[in-house]
């Protein structure tokens, strides 16, 4: 019963069946029992909220980050007992922190519903009440009658009704949704073709039974049952039938098909992925120092709470005569009041954990991934595409890579193919000026004469030009100059207005090249395919195609010739195809299609087979038996294909050419030297990847390339990989290049990891062929969980690389021409892969030292904040007295110290780009997070303690040593009434700190913009500026005002700017020295590429380099001088600062030492400046 009222109200909706019945154009059955099925609607949702759960779910997200929470609680206490502090000064930061995080990404979010309405709202034509109707898509229902027209996208999952074609065909690419930019030609039932018109289809009656909704883009069951004179005809659906929404109609002028899925249960819909979050190392170290940050708040809580009933163990103490305790007091529980000390210096502490952190490294990497889009070095000019960054989370960790596991085809290469040589006959032919020579011959008949080709030579043309999927299109583009379709751009051939469409770019390529050499392929229309043979038109009828799957890799045609007779033409991997070869040149080709994989072309076989009249029958009854079988279709069909594909005749085979792309040499030695490791993964056969690697750089001819292919067995392989380990031990001094197989590593990966990883970690490059879409996932994950756990980068361009992008730490897409599913699953996208080196090598430099630093400097400034608050509870008996007001406590992280780190965050430059990019050796000084390591947290959490002990000491000693408090809190010094009491002395320290932590920055910075003077000094500034106006005015909405005239007596003060001046000195100056010292006696590479020591310019001096601004301003030049002099290192009379802007460098591709560094320090040109 419960069950049944869930039902009906929808909370439990009852169970689907394992079928769904599409009754086309809802004529719904008006005899008989009918239970209308519930299907979703169209509309496609990508967005996150909604404007009812945007707030409690943006809150319940916020809330889940220990800092936002911990804040949270904190403000709870405050408000429920007691405590020294008002409850605005955790509440105000958390509520900034909370609003700005919202704001970003209900922004965010805004942008997908805004995307989504665009998808959604977006008009289309259905056929209702005997018209063609328009309305909006997401008004689609399952079981409309839909009009697409020409290079429109489906709005829906529709099975194919009717074209304007006679037979019923359309050609659809489905790049978008699986990155083939092949035209696939898709098919309907004879019953539904002759339905052309709308009255036509008003008065179809039939139905469609079907699979629920599933994945799976490849693989749909169903039939459709039509009505004709009352009589049922039953017709199978298979994947030939079904339009998928997100793909685009070609080269046909308009189709009708009934929506059987729709909105979230189409298969693109149903194939978003959601992202795995991926988690920069920068992250998880700030989580880390947080955790710290946590432990030594509880240490000074509790110390303090036990310090106080310590104190107050005496008399006297423990209830002054000033402070007499309640009644309620005396009776109270000590350990309720031992848990409400503690909760109060809790809240006194807190602030040493940085709220304001978790916002601003959200701002620095949301504006700071802008710079990667702006950059014009990243912009591809021939293909009008810039850099796009999909998510900005991982910014840092681009400087973080270890390894890179890349594609080939796409991303190494243009796939963009050239037919080069071919094999016919055991004779090797190569194209010279558009007619095939065959080798060692030249080209020396004249223009214009007819080649003379043997029967066998025209035989293998004809092949190539009519096994294969290529569509033509006669249309001339209607679209602009300049624009057009991106799909024709990429694989369309115009010539006498004839443009091809080929299934990949090797077939393309091929036709190209038969059409050149005078056998073209000239039409095909229904089952008819003509070419003309020099000049001469033959037309074929084409009765079946067996389509190329992943698991045959090869795909065939069968035809009827001119004369009558029926031919299978076949073509594929050598691998699959020669082993059912029984007559022709097989040796020989064999050695051919070894020499073309040396040469790094991809290779193809032809092969023929030629039926008799009865060998034709059974052929054609069992393709169609196979084709027309309701239960497990596949299999019969791959049976079926096996039968027909057998003693085959060779004719020879293909060698096309893909072009690698420019500067990829450079790029894979860029990172080399940047001490990352690249491993190509690629499906390609080992001979022709070891060629592409060796051509692109990946493998050296020097390197010893060892070899792990065609392993059967787990011992076998095993074995090979100690013989590879016993050598590469031998032979350590040699660089070693491993190469393996899908198959073997399939076999390394099952029971010997650790011996595959050992042999791969000392190898220089690894290349790894024959490898599945998923074998690569499995390889980056091997690494990326591995002990060491380094940092992955993985970059492909086509659907195929998907697996792995979302895998590696860091995915980063190509923009090629394998449609945009790569670019959509990446994090970020590039047009090429020359791209990838100032990616990493400057984008991830900057981003990992900006972001590095910006974490240390926030913990640093909060321990410098809160730690006098500890130590002043020492002088006043742990009564948890605040030290700061109130107002001050709040706007510390928010308005006097944020804007400085947030700037020096989006501009700091250590090194010009020009510098990072021709030294890649720099990327290895920040490797493996080493300005996050321990001893660098370390290192600035003491320099925090040690500056909060200085500006707290260093106040009570300086103001207090020459002054008499009197009895009501003033002082008498030289005649002159001074307030100094506890707000003045709080004012003191607040005012030191402020200016030494803004200053310290400032010390930091290496690149000078007008945005960083404009907010250091400008922070400063503001801060006297509030503090005179805060404390200098009555404010009728404050309840009480402490600060009232405290900070203006302060500053009439001589002794407190003395004070300010000094104890700032203090701080800064060791600073300085250290920089110094360090820099002179162990610099890193980074700090050598700072100075400059072209032959005709002296050193830029180590101290003139900290100072140096961008216009050529010297801001501590004096300082400068008078510490180089006494470290013996300048001479005042003739030091000065030179650099330019850009100057020429030259650079050795293989060094490694930095000693001879010729780069710059600024990116501006900065003026002579006297030391």
């Amino acid at each position: 019963m419960l069950r049944w009222i869930r039902q009906q109200l929808g909370f439990d909706p009852p169970h689907q069946s394992d079928t769904r019945t599409v009754y086309v154009a809802n004529r719904f059955p008006e005899h008989g029992h009918y239970i209308p099925q519930r299907f979703a609607d169209n509309r496609i949702i990508s967005s996150k909220y909604t404007i009812w759960n945007f707030v409690p779910k943006n809150l319940f997200e916020q809330f889940r980050r220990i800092a936002n929470f911990y804040f949270l609680v904190i403000f709870l206490v405050q408000l429920m007992i007691d405590t020294p502090t008002s409850p605005v000064t955790s509440g105000l930061p958390l509520f900034f922190v909370i609003t700005v995080t919202a704001i970003k990404q209900g922004y965010e979010d805004w942008l997908r519903h805004k995307a989504d309405n665009e998808v959604n709202g977006a008009p289309v034509f259905v056929v209702r009440s005997g018209s063609l109707v328009q309305t909006r898509s997401k008004n689609i229902r399952v079981g409309d009658i839909v009009r697409v027209a020409k290079d429109e996208t489906f709005p829906a999952d529709l099975a194919l009704l009717s074209s304007d074609r006679g037979d019923g065909t359309c050609h659809i690419t489905t790049a978008s949704l699986d990155g083939e930019t092949n035209l696939k030609t898709h098919y309907s039932v004879a019953e539904t073709t002759v339905c052309q018109s709308v009255s036509q289809l008003e008065s179809l009656q039939a139905v469609v039974e079907c699979q629920q909704p599933e994945a799976d883009l490849y693989r749909f069951v169903g039939r459709i049952t039509v009505t004709q004179h009352g009589e049922e005809i039953v017709r199978p659906l298979g994947p030939e039938n079904l339009l998928l929404r997100g793909a685009r109609l070609k080269n046909t002028k308009e189709i009708f098909g009934v929506a059987v899925y729709t909105g979230m249960e189409s298969k693109m819909a149903l194939n978003y992925k959601c992202k795995s979050q991926k988690r920069s190392a920068v992250e998880k170290s700030m989580n880390t120092f947080l955790i710290i940050y946590l432990g030594i708040l509880l240490f000074e809580a509790i110390l303090s709470t036990i310090l106080k009933y310590a104190w107050q163990a005496e008399d006297k103490w423990d209830e002054p005569f000033y402070n007499q305790k309640t009644e309620q007091e005396r009776n109270s529980s000590p350990i309720l009041k031992f848990i409400s000390d503690f909760l109060a210096f809790l809240v006194l502490y807190n602030f040493i954990i940085p709220i304001s952190l978790y916002v601003t490294v959200e701002m620095q990497k949301f504006l700071g991934s802008f710079f990667i889009g702006w950059d014009l070095d990243l912009y591809h000019e021939e293909s009008d595409q810039k850099a796009q960054v999909n998510t900005s989370d991982l910014n840092e960790e681009l400087g973080q890579v270890e390894y890179v596991f890349t594609d080939k085809t796409g991303t190494l290469t243009e796939n963009e193919m050239h037919f080069r040589e071919c094999s016919i006959n055991g004779t090797k032919y190569r194209e010279v000026n558009g007619k095939l020579v065959p080798e060692g011959m030249t080209d020396d008949s004249p223009d214009g004469s007819t080649p003379h080709l043997l029967g066998e030579e025209l035989l293998f043309l004809k092949a190539v030009s009519l096994c294969h999927t290529v569509q033509i299109s006669y249309d001339q583009p209607d679209c602009p100059v300049g624009g057009g379709d991106p799909f024709s751009h990429a694989n369309g051939f115009s010539s006498n207005h004839m443009e091809y469409y080929a299934s990949s770019p090797d077939e393309k390529a091929l036709v190209e090249a038969t059409k050149r050499i005078g056998v073209a392929f000239t039409r095909s229309s229904g089952d008819t395919m003509e070419i003309k043979t020099f000049g001469k038109s033959e037309k074929y009828k084409l009765l079946h195609v067996l389509e190329f799957d992943s698991d045959r890799r090869r795909m065939s045609v069968i035809l009827q010739t001119p004369s009558g007779g029926q031919v299978l033409f076949t073509k594929g991997a050598e691998s699959a195809i020669l082993p059912f070869t029984t007559s022709g040149e097989i040796e020989k080709t064999r050695l051919h299609v070894d020499e073309f994989a040396l040469k790094g072309l991809r290779t193809l076989v032809v092969a023929c087979r030629h039926f008799s009249p009865e060998e034709y029958i059974d052929v054609d009854r069992h393709l169609n038996a196979a084709r027309t079988a309701l239960q497990q279709r596949e299999e019969r069909l791959q049976e079926a294909f096996s039968y027909i594909e057998r003693d085959l005749h060779l004719l020879g085979a293909t060698g096309v050419e893909d072009k690698l792309q420019d500067k990829v040499q450079e790029t894979i030695e860029a990172l080399r030297l940047a001490g990352i490791k690249v491993w190509v993964l690629t499906g390609d056969k080992h001979e022709t990847a070891v060629s592409v690697s060796l051509s692109c750089g990946h493998f050296h001819r020097t390197m010893n390339i060892l070899e792990l292919l065609q392993q059967r067995s787990d011992n076998e392989c095993a074995e090979q990989l100690r013989r590879l380990a016993r050598r590469i031990k031998e032979d350590h001094v040699i660089q070693h290049g491993l190469v393996v197989d899908g198959a073997s590593l399939s076999l390394a990966l099952r029971e010997h990891e650790k011996l595959f990883m050992e042999v791969c970690k000392n190898c220089s490059a690894v290349l790894c062929c024959r490898m599945a879409p998923l074998q690569k996932a499995k390889v980056v994950r091997l690494f990326k969980t591995s002990p060491e756990k380094p940092i992955t980068l993985a970059i492909g361009d086509g659907a195929n690389d998907v697996s792995m992008i979302q895998e590696a730490h860091v995915g980063i897409g190509i923009m090629g021409k394998e449609g945009r599913q790569a670019v959509r699953n990446s994090d970020y996208a590039i047009a090429r892969f020359k791209f990838l080196a100032k990616l990493l090598l400057v984008h991830g430099h900057f981003y990992y030292i900006r972001i590095a630093t910006l974490v240390q400097y926030f913990f640093y400034k909060n321990v410098c904040f809160i730690t006098p608050q500890f130590l002043y509870q020492f002088f006043c008996l742990f009564s948890q007295q605040t030290l700061y007001d109130s107002v001050y406590l709040t706007l510390y992280n928010i308005c006097f110290t944020s804007l400085p780190i947030l700037v020096y965050s989006l501009f700091e430059q250590l090194v010009h780009p020009h510098v990072l990019q021709n030294k890649p050796g720099l990327y290895r000084d920040i490797s493996k997070n080493s300005l996050l390591s321990f001893r660098t947290f370390l290192y600035w959490t003491l320099l925090g303690f040690c500056h909060a002990f200085i500006f707290f000491f260093g106040s009570y000693i300086l103001m207090g040593e020459d002054t008499t408090l009197m009895g009501n809190g003033q002082i008498l010094r030289a005649n002159r009434q001074l307030m100094f009491g506890n707000w003045t002395f709080g004012t003191l320290v607040f005012t030191v700190m402020v200016i030494t932590v803004t200053l310290k920055l400032a010390l930091e910075t290496h690149f000078w913009t007008w945005m960083n003077h404009f907010v250091t000094w400008g922070s400063i500034a503001f801060y006297f500026i509030f503090s005179l106006f805060y404390g200098g005015i009555i404010w009728p909405f404050l309840h009480t005002q402490d600060m009232y005239f405290v900070f203006v007596h302060l500053l009439s003060s001589g002794s407190a700017w003395f004070a300010i001046i000094i104890i700032v000195i203090t701080c800064l100056f060791p600073d300085v020295v250290k920089k110094i010292f360090y820099r002179h006696l162990q610099p890193t590479g980074t700090q050598k590429s700072q100075s400059l020591s072209a032959p005709q310019a002296q050193a830029l001096s180590c101290v003139e380099s900290l100072c140096c601004y961008q216009h050529g301003q010297s801001g501590c030049s004096r300082l400068a001088s008078l510490l180089e002099q006494m470290t013996g290192q300048c001479q005042a009379s003739t030091n000065h600062c030179h650099a330019s802007s850009r100057s020429n460098r030259s650079w050795s591709d293989t060094e490694n030492s930095y000693s001879n560094d010729r780069s710059i320090l600024t990116l501006s040109p900065i003026e002579a400046t006297h030391c």
